[in-house]
């Protein structure tokens, strides 16, 4: 199980990032994965879309 507290590390959890942090001020980020190009973006009513 995943802890909330950032002060306690936790080996078996994955890194968390803030979607707000990658897109920033564009409301879109590209993200690659084995060649593949892949668009993250936050709609105007706060939901994640990613797209190929």
């Amino acid at each position: 199980m995943c802890t909330t507290d950032a002060r306690l590390p936790d080996t078996h959890c994955p890194v968390t990032h803030d979607a707000r942090d990658l897109v920033q001020e564009n409301g879109t980020a590209r993200i690659v994965l084995d060649g593949q190009v892949y668009t993250l973006r936050i709609t105007r009513s706060g939901k994640l879309i990613l797209t190929k």
